[in-house]
Formats: structure tokens, sequence, C-alpha cells
């Protein structure tokens, strides 16, 4: 499939994603499940990661995501923030 046309999931998790991180400089979702929707890959870059350790971005994330999570079996966190 073409990068642009999102998986229903795919979609799904981003636009909670735009909701939680307003400030995010760029968010991809990728299903990395072949299409059905139990295990995603999550690229964030966000100003709102800035002076915050990995572990504490990442559970940012999970807290974000937590109904969505429930349905998954796996998640691949990377999270970033943008350069100056």
């Amino acid at each position: 499939r073409s990068f642009t046309s999102q998986t229903d999931g795919e979609a799904r998790v981003s636009r909670v994603l735009r909701e939680k991180f307003p400030r995010a400089a760029a968010i991809r979702v990728v299903d990395i499940s072949g299409g059905c929707g139990s295990m995603y890959e999550i690229h964030i870059e966000s100003e709102e990661f800035r002076e915050k350790r990995m572990v504490q971005q990442h559970q940012m994330v999970n807290e974000a995501l937590s109904e969505e999570i429930k349905s998954m079996h796996g998640l691949r966190i990377f999270t970033s923030t943008p350069k100056p």
C-alpha cells in the first residue's frame, strides 16, 4: 500500500495522538501487524518531550493511547524533540 493511504487503525491512532500532542512536529503511525491492527509502530516528534527522559516520553504516549492499547498486542514507540 502507498504511504499516503492509512488503515483505519492507523488513522484512529494518529487522530488520538494529534489531539493529545497538539504541538507535535511529526506523527507517523504504521500498522506492523500486516494490517490486522494488533501491533503498531509510532514515531512522534514533539516539543512536549523536551526536558523529559525517554521513559517519561513513552509513558506520555502510553497514557494518551490507553484506550486504544487495550485492543493491541504490541506497540513500538519512538519519541524525539524537534531539532533547534
